[in-house]
């Protein structure tokens, strides 16, 4: 239980790292003007070509010969908003995980696995050269550990690349049924300790070790017995960091921030999550890196480990659809600043609450499609109105609760608008 715990700390603690990059990048767009412009200037003509593709009820915006692995629909794309500002909404006001239902949520209204992969890695490097002020951090980032990472993630994003378009290209359903099991697996660790995470803290359940002193709920900090291990390991070369902190600073191969690096990128290129939520636990928890280092090099290693994959893998194959992506960065860029607000007129146990919900509702649209990719590719018997109808109850319970968290925040947000007007 207590090894499950610290993962699950480190995991959110990282995507809490990850939110907060989410949360800078965005609020950077939306006050500059010019980039406003440059996403506007994207998504308008869209929106107009959708709503003239709607009029003369053509099924597929710019004609089925347009090489895409699937059909994209208005739908699909006014879906796509709706996904990004529910993203959005749970970033800005959870503080943690809206990137994790971007995928599921696409692939549950149609789009296939690779695509929403693709999609979604792009979306994150659209927001991160846009939107990152990396400028300010630059203080903050080692450059041999940045560049001893990158050689890693980059590689790692070739090999996530390559077994994604390797299913893809051997199964269509097998490379979805991959990317589902890999999203519910995440999602329901994460969904069911944040769970217990809300009802412990509502119901004031504080674990205790058998001495009855409170127990933390983290690793110590950035010296875990990990990290102690691996920076007395001399392989060389070896990168010496955080001079700043410690006199003489700390020292770690290259080879093993490098192979951190590889997992990263190959997590990144297989679920399309950028890489954000591993790498802040990975430097602090494992290679025992300061945290003001590690935020620098995270938002540095997001834009070119999100890039890479991103074009080098999947857009460069037309596993990317760029429409798709403006409109999740149209959704989120108002979603995450509806959020960011509301937090302030919300209590956080009902904060911590809906984050649970809003996961196992990920969870649960992921593992109830497996039934029916598994009597398509035979290896079960069930009829199909059985597997439809489970496949079904999945989607209406997904968007039940997404629905319903995304009209709590907005009435929240709408009821106390003068509250947060005046703060």
């Amino acid at each position: 239980m207590s090894v499950g715990r610290d993962l699950y700390q480190m995991l959110i603690a990282g995507s809490q790292a990850y939110a907060r990059w989410d949360l800078e990048a965005s609020m950077s767009i939306l006050k500059n003007r010019k980039k406003l412009l440059i996403v506007l200037a994207l998504a308008v003509p869209i929106l107009a070509a959708c709503c003239a593709e709607a009029y003369v009820g053509h099924e597929m915006l710019g004609g089925k010969a347009a090489y895409a692995p699937s059909f994209y629909t208005t739908s699909i794309f006014l879906t796509s908003i709706a996904v990004g500002v529910a993203a959005g909404l749970i970033t800005g006001c959870i503080g943690a995980g809206g990137g994790f239902i971007i995928t599921p949520a696409l692939m549950a209204v149609g789009v296939k696995g690779i695509l929403a992969v693709g999609t979604d890695l792009f979306h994150i490097f659209a927001k991160a050269i846009m939107g990152t002020t990396i400028h300010k951090k630059l203080g903050n980032v080692s450059v041999r550990l940045a560049l001893a990472f990158l050689i890693g993630s980059i590689c790692g994003t070739f090999i996530g690349g390559a077994i994604n378009k390797g299913l893809y290209n051997f199964s269509p359903i097998l490379s979805d049924v991959f990317i589902t099991v890999v999203y519910a697996l995440l999602l329901g660790f994460l969904g069911f300790y944040a769970l217990y995470d809300y009802l412990r803290l509502t119901n004031r359940i504080v674990r205790k070790d058998k001495d009855g002193n409170k127990a933390p709920d983290a690793p110590n900090a950035n010296r875990t017995g990990l990290s102690l291990k691996l920076q007395s390991l001399h392989i060389p070369p070896m990168i010496t960091f955080d001079q700043d902190a410690v006199p003489g600073g700390r020292h770690i191969s290259g080879w093993i921030v490098a192979l951190g690096g590889v997992v990263v990128g190959m997590l990144a290129a297989i679920m399309g999550v950028g890489g954000g939520f591993v790498t802040f636990p990975m430097f602090v928890y494992i290679f025992g890196v300061s945290a003001m280092t590690t935020v620098g090099t995270d938002i540095f290693q997001i834009i070119f480990t999100a890039g890479f994959a991103a074009i080098g893998q999947y857009a460069i194959y037309g596993y990317v659809f760029y429409t798709l992506a403006v409109g999740m960065l149209l959704g989120s860029l108002l979603g995450i600043q509806i959020g960011a607000l509301t937090t302030k007129v919300v209590k956080g146990a009902q904060i911590r609450g809906f984050y649970a919900m809003s996961i196992l509702a990920g969870f649960v649209n992921r593992i109830t499609t497996l039934p029916k990719k598994f009597v398509e590719m035979e290896i079960i018997s069930l009829p199909a109105g059985l597997v439809n109808g489970i496949e079904f109850v999945g989607n209406i319970v997904f968007w039940f609760v997404v629905a319903f968290f995304g009209f709590w925040v907005l009435s929240k947000f709408i009821l106390n608008i003068n509250k947060l007007r005046e703060g």
